[in-house]
């Protein structure tokens, strides 16, 4: 095995960093914030902080990540206070790995064979997004917009499509009627099995595990996931039942040849990007591990 380099940064330059990430997290959550103050509710974008189990004080919490220490003669990081960090050789700061794995150990592990798994298994882009319209099929709808082909209009297209997907938490709503559609019987032990990098789900969740990973994820990782969650999410609601114009959002029509071909260029370009972020992560987690095991 060889060794890891430890990075420290001086003071000057980890505030820095910690400054310009809490900065750009507050760009990326301020509508959000703004809209819980109100009690208002945004159907599209405020799923990343719903569904997932993400809160916008999570995202602006920076973390170095494991191998970089931070050195802090004044006592100024906040990190000494916070979970799985510990203070070495007097001013330096950085990652406790063995105190993350005692506590995280067995989810590590599972989270690295899921990552690695849906990178390797076969990509699929023959999806064309209807996972959305089999948990709207006969019924089942699950937010508060209009369908934009009504009820029946949505129903046809269930019914005049194979279903073809393959990510289980999406499955999971699918409305009783629908799941006998699904081309695959999908389940949550079969999941590293099925899990492929073409689906836009797979890669939005790229943020979820980014939150559940906590301090082994360098900041910019997390927020560069969030990112490529926000426009898996966009593609995701544009191609499905709903209506989302009256939010300012396009329509992709995957009912017609065009929209078809429409949804797999952008799901083609957001598999590029999930496949380096995936990678990112999976670093992230191997990076912890060589330095727990050489310590």
């Amino acid at each position: 095995m060889a060794a890891i380099d430890r990075i420290i940064l001086d003071p000057a330059q980890w505030l820095e960093a910690q400054t310009r990430h809490e900065g750009a997290a507050h760009e990326r959550t301020a509508a959000h914030l703004a809209r819980r103050a109100a009690q208002r509710r945004h159907p599209v974008y405020d799923f990343l902080f719903e569904y997932y189990p993400v809160r916008p004080a999570h995202l602006k919490r920076w973390h170095p990540g494991a191998g970089v220490l931070l050195h802090d003669p004044e006592g100024l990081a906040p990190h000494r206070r916070w979970r799985d960090y510990r203070v070495m050789d007097g001013d330096l700061v950085g990652v406790d790995v063995d105190s993350h794995h005692a506590r995280r150990g067995e989810s590590l592990a599972y989270m690295r064979h899921l990552l690695v798994s849906s990178g390797a298994n076969p990509a699929h882009f023959d999806c064309f997004g209807l996972h959305e319209w089999a948990m709207c099929y006969r019924g089942g709808q699950r937010h508060d917009l209009p369908l934009r082909l009504g009820q029946a209009g949505t129903d046809e297209v269930v019914e005049s499509h194979r279903i073809r997907c393959r990510h289980y938490d999406a499955y999971r709503f699918f409305t009783e009627p629908a799941r006998p559609l699904n081309l695959t019987v999908l389940t949550r032990v079969d999941q590293p099995a099925t899990d492929q990098s073409g689906c836009v789900h797979v890669n939005m969740d790229l943020y979820k595990w980014c939150a559940k990973l906590g301090p082994l994820v360098p900041g910019e990782l997390f927020l560069d996931c969030f990112d490529l969650a926000v426009d898996a999410r966009t593609l995701d609601m544009e191609a499905s039942p709903y209506d989302c114009r009256g939010l300012g959002f396009g329509v992709v029509a995957i009912e017609t040849p065009e929209g078809k071909a429409e949804y797999v260029e952008r799901q083609r370009a957001l598999a590029a990007r999930g496949e380096v972020l995936r990678a990112r992560l999976v670093d992230a987690i191997d990076t912890a591990d060589d330095i727990r095991l050489m310590t």
